[in-house]
């Protein structure tokens, strides 16, 4: 008897060495001393995920986190059992640097860029545990520009430390039932008892990463107005000096569509002790250093699941045979994987765009200009990519046709958990309609339509200049829109197609730069052709 067919698996490529993207936008964006300083650890990181991580992530893949509320006695304990990938997560994040490399400033202005080059080649193997990573990240950068120096010598040094023994991992605890998005509406008191010591009662009721050993959270002081005028920042230690909660119950661990790993609950504050971090008012404009750093992060994971999905999909039509040729010879199988490059790689250089730009602030300062550009693009570069990663995702299951819906195989995982990136710190929608509150906008508008035009300007390559134009049309067209809409319910209404042709157009000059760069022969043409294709995607999506 025959012996029967059996499919070879996909395996991850190497998201360094195998993705002609990312290997020459660091080798043409880092400095020459900063790449040969972060290769190594590229290097054996990006082998490390497309090898045991994603074994491990694959084997591990029916664990999810255990919440045990009580002992064998009755007394209430509040343990939360993690994954072994998590746990193993944690120490190669600690060892790599994933938070501590920007506050290390080895690389000085381009630390983000390294950092974040690892955490690229890390996340989709991770089981997201990127996301305490980078809620850790947002509370270290929060607390020094806060500048509470109490809280900046406890906190920091373990939140930025490479030893795992020593390294605390920080929760980010905002939405309640009354308001996610809308944070003013918070219902948390807090008061100070009689010895002065500030406590919080009310329920927060998505806390990722309830696992952590400390978080920041907005309550509203006793006496203070409604809104987010009367909320204040808060720090508190999720445990006592004994180990035992502080005034804190775990509810019920939630039951979510993916990002099953991470270990989100609703919480009771019953009395927790906290301390003021800063001001007794203007809470939400308090986290403000921390969104600039989730949704940085946000941004990168997005990108990252896309560019991983790519590989899996890219390995798997090399193997898969039909009709009579392997998947990666079909015409239409091939314009299918060039689309999902085309539109991940939008998304990769526009993160990678926002985070020189983060990085350079945080070291030599901005210049005005580039302070415009920031601003704009924090918002802008997370609803962009979120909407990209889910897009990417999908098509990269429906390559691998019915396998690529079969949970065992891994892949379903990518699209569940990648949803969860256009609603996190901000759905589209309300990143869309920030961009539009924001007082700068036509500033930073301004800046952004210049620099576009300088980095279209350079590609003398007349394959190139036609997407340049396409540039220059959507973003004038965004300009014109802006100056003529004075209905609000009409901006309102338009607000997201609006972002997302500003992004996407700013995304395409960014290729078209990034292809005019690329020295090898071979990738030069992928850039190019990447750039035509995504020139094609929707780049102008405003309707009138």
């Amino acid at each position: 008897m025959p012996t029967p067919f059996v499919q070879r698996p996909p395996r991850p490529r190497n998201g360094y060495t195998d993705d002609w993207l990312v290997r020459n936008y660091l080798r043409h964006r880092l400095p020459r001393e900063a790449h040969a300083a972060i290769e190594p650890a590229l290097l054996e990181l990006s082998v490390l995920a497309a090898t045991q991580l994603w074994d491990a992530q694959l084997a591990d893949r029916l664990n999810e986190p255990v919440l045990t509320q009580w002992d064998a006695w009755g007394n209430r304990v509040d343990r939360i059992e993690l994954t072994s990938v998590w746990q193993e997560a944690e120490k190669i994040a600690t060892r790599f640097g994933l938070v501590a490399t920007p506050y290390e400033r080895r690389f000085n202005a381009w630390s983000r860029v390294c950092q974040f080059a690892l955490v690229h080649v890390f996340h989709p193997v991770s089981d997201l545990y990127t996301c305490p990573l980078a809620m850790t990240d947002g509370a270290a950068f929060t607390l020094l520009t806060a500048g509470n120096q109490h809280l900046i010598e406890r906190a920091v040094p373990r939140l930025t430390s490479r030893d795992p023994a020593r390294f605390w991992t920080s929760g980010q605890w905002m939405t309640e039932t009354i308001g996610g998005s809308d944070v003013g509406q918070s219902e948390t008191r807090a008061s100070k008892d009689d010895t002065g010591v500030w406590r919080l009662f009310g329920k927060k009721w998505f806390t990722s990463a309830a696992s952590s050993q400390m978080a920041l959270t907005l309550a509203r002081p006793e006496g203070n107005g409604p809104g987010g005028r009367g909320l204040a920042l808060f720090y508190v230690e999720t445990r006592d000096a004994h180990g035992a909660m502080n005034g804190i119950r775990v509810e019920r661990l939630k039951d979510k569509l993916g990002s099953r790993k991470v270990p989100t609950a609703e919480l009771t504050l019953d009395g927790c002790v906290a301390q003021l971090v800063g001001d007794l008012t203007n809470g939400t404009r308090a986290i403000e250093p921390m969104l600039r750093i989730t949704r940085a992060w946000n941004s990168v994971c997005a990108a990252s699941y896309a560019r991983f999905g790519l590989g899996l999909a890219r390995d798997y039509a090399d193997k898969r045979r039909a009709f009579g040729a392997p998947l990666a010879d079909l015409p239409l199988h091939k314009e299918t994987l060039e689309e999902i490059d085309a539109e991940s790689a939008g998304a990769f250089v526009l993160t990678f765009r926002l985070l020189e730009l983060l990085g350079q602030d945080e070291t030599t300062g901005l210049d005005a200009d580039d302070r415009h550009l920031l601003r704009l693009l924090t918002p802008l570069t997370k609803a962009v990519t979120g909407r990209q990663a889910v897009w990417v995702t999908s098509e990269v299951i429906e390559t691998f046709g019915g396998a690529g819906y079969i949970e065992d195989t891994g892949i379903p995982g990518l699209l569940r958990d990648a949803q969860v990136l256009p609603i996190w710190e901000g759905t589209t929608n309300v990143l869309s309609l920030d961009l539009l509150l924001r007082s700068d906008l036509d500033a930073a508008l301004t800046v952004l339509r210049r620099h576009a035009s300088s980095l279209c300007a350079t590609a003398a390559d007349t394959e190139l200049q036609a997407p340049g134009a396409i540039v220059a049309a959507a973003l004038a067209h965004a300009e014109r829109w802006l100056g003529d809409t004075i209905d609000d319910a009409e901006r309102q209404s338009g607000a997201q197609r609006f972002a997302m042709t500003v992004g996407r157009s700013f995304a395409l000059a960014l290729l078209i730069d990034l292809a005019r760069q690329i020295t090898d022969p071979q990738d030069r043409l992928i850039a190019t052709a990447i750039c035509r294709r995504f020139s094609r995607r929707d780049i102008d999506q405003i309707r009138t």
